[in-house]
């Protein structure tokens, strides 16, 4: 159990490396999932001159038509492989009202969490995703991005969650 426990802290993903204030926007007035896609272009492009909008904005868009992202919970994880790119980068959209998204439990979204990974970065990128689900599926994490009031409420939460502190405190309310 222990060398498990080891383990899994030598996988978590540090969300403080992937996220900044600046790529974090809270109270997002949004009507549709295209114009969502575009917010979450735009803010990953925050602070990376060197990136393409149109490519970002294809990448998700490509992505996107493959499979819903909306991984239930009232979340989506647009996501995307990008030639070039040097490191993982994140951006999150808290929205104003609930957006139809054709979410795997078919429920509207509140929270997009973008991502953009080297297109080389298969295996982290798989682990990302996955430490985002089960990020995601904490309650009362949810509940406290959802009424999140800046980007900088919202960066903080994100950061602090602890999936062995938060998960075992979920695991024994189950």
């Amino acid at each position: 159990m222990i060398e498990a426990a080891r383990f899994h802290r030598l996988n978590e993903i540090d969300l403080a490396e992937l996220l900044s204030i600046d790529r974090i926007e809270t109270a997002c007035q949004i009507s549709s999932k295209k114009r969502l896609m575009e917010k979450i272009a735009a803010l990953l492009l925050q602070g990376r001159p060197q990136l393409d909008r149109k490519t970002v904005l294809q990448t998700l868009i490509e992505r996107e038509r493959l499979g819903s992202t909306g991984i239930g919970h009232g979340v989506a994880l647009p996501h995307g492989r990008i030639n070039g790119l040097d490191a993982v980068i994140g951006a999150v959209a808290v929205l104003e009202k609930p957006l139809d998204y054709d979410s795997l439990d078919n429920e509207p979204i509140k929270l997009a969490f973008g991502l953009l990974v080297p297109a080389e970065a298969n295996e982290h990128h798989l682990k990302i995703l996955a430490h985002l689900a089960r990020m995601f599926n904490d309650e009362t994490l949810r509940k406290s991005i959802f009424t999140a009031q800046s980007s900088t409420e919202a960066f903080q939460v994100l950061t602090s969650w602890n999936s062995e502190i938060d998960g075992a405190t979920r695991l024994s309310a189950d």
